[in-house]
């Protein structure tokens, strides 16, 4: 049966009919408290199905926000990259690495400390052939960028600076 009032399509004897049909412990019958409020149906008091379906959704959400902010879903360096496309070619040196990623048409560059931790100042460069090169640079933690340029059907440059180590490729993806 479908309930227009609730929006939902209403079980009967199931657990997610919620309190129709019921006695919730304010003695209604799920549809309405004493002071024009939702009552409190069902078996365990805790509201009618538009509440049970609203946790349905947020729970997940909290859980995955919660995995997204605290890191415990990638703790590996090389597990979450914000650059798209397949790796094209990744430069090590003391103190980092760089790491080009291509795509149909874009290319993507960041440079990712070894040792994440105290701000120290990180740089990374990419620059198409016959444009100007796009760069990030400041103090971070554990990388810097992504810079991502055009370069459909053309080549690209790209270094890196952590720390006053630097490493760079040549001219890649032509």
């Amino acid at each position: 049966m479908f309930d227009p009032t609730m929006g939902l399509l209403v079980i009967r004897g199931t657990e997610m009919a919620g309190g129709y049909g019921r006695t919730g412990r304010d003695g209604q019958d799920g549809r309405g408290g004493q002071d024009g409020r939702e009552g409190q149906g069902g078996r365990n008091g805790r509201g009618g199905p538009r509440r049970r379906l609203a946790w349905l959704f947020v729970l997940p959400l909290v859980a995955v926000v919660g995995l997204v902010l605290t890191g415990t879903a990638a703790n590996s360096a090389d597990a979450a990259t914000v650059c798209a496309g397949r790796p094209a070619k990744t430069v090590t040196f003391k103190t980092g690495e760089l790491r080009v990623f291509k795509s149909r048409s874009y290319a993507c560059a960041v440079a990712v400390a070894n040792k994440p931790g105290a701000r120290r100042t990180m740089s990374v460069t990419l620059q198409p052939r016959g444009g100007s090169p796009v760069v990030d640079s400041g103090r971070y933690t554990r990388q810097a960028g992504p810079v991502t340029v055009h370069a459909l059907n053309r080549c690209v440059r790209a270094s890196a600076t952590i720390s006053g180590k630097s490493g760079s490729t040549g001219w890649i993806l032509c």
